[in-house]
């Protein structure tokens, strides 16, 4: 077996992987549109009920990701190539997975927010088992980590934005956390208490 067959292989069942985390995440945001509003924090939380939002949003996210799927033209050597390909499906699958659990985990309470916004359900429920026992955003750790894993298998400027893109992530989680706090106060305190935002603690 080449390496050129194996990275196409890693490639594809990467594709697919996405793909599919795209359609549940879709569904996800569908049926939250038809859930009954309850908290929102963020001057363009509004915003998250409207198709025009998330017409826009995808045409964005999409046009830029075609425009920028060209391979970065760096001479790279097959050895490194096989260790880019070795550590990048260790970040991206194992990523992908704890994104998926994370929002399987959520159920009915996901929905999407931006940095201007994020809005919970009429009858939201803080959810603190799987992941969110490990850590308060595991979809976003687990997108960070996925992030990385694919600027190595696919090395093109589509994942370098990727990369960029994901620090941007923790503005969104604070949009989150305020609806939350709000939402839940003491409960939620004593689960921050518990449980870190990002890096999971070694101890209790």
């Amino acid at each position: 077996m080449t390496i050129a067959s194996v990275e196409t292989f890693i490639r594809s069942l990467g594709g697919a992987t996405a793909f599919s985390a795209l359609v549940i995440l879709f569904y996800g945001i569908w049926r939250g549109t038809r859930q009954k509003a309850g908290r929102v924090t963020g001057g363009a939380g509004r915003f998250l009920r409207s198709s025009s939002f998330y017409f826009l949003a995808s045409v964005f996210f999409f046009g830029l990701s075609y425009l920028g799927w060209i391979r970065i033209p760096w001479q790279i050597s097959p050895q490194v190539r096989v260790w880019m390909l070795i550590i990048g499906s260790l970040l991206f699958f194992p990523g992908m997975a704890f994104l998926l659990w994370a929002r399987i985990t959520l159920g009915k309470y996901y929905f999407v927010s931006t940095g201007l916004g994020a809005q919970l359900f009429a009858d939201h429920q803080l959810v603190q088992a799987g992941p969110y026992a490990i850590v308060r955003h595991p979809m976003y750790v687990g997108l960070a980590f996925a992030a990385w894993g694919a600027l190595l298998i696919y090395f093109t400027w589509t994942t370098i934005y990727f990369v960029l893109f994901a620090p941007t992530l923790a503005v969104r989680a604070y949009r989150e956390e305020a609806a939350l706090s709000a939402e839940f106060g003491e409960q939620w305190q004593e689960y921050c208490r518990r449980v870190p935002p990002f890096v999971p603690r070694l101890s209790k």
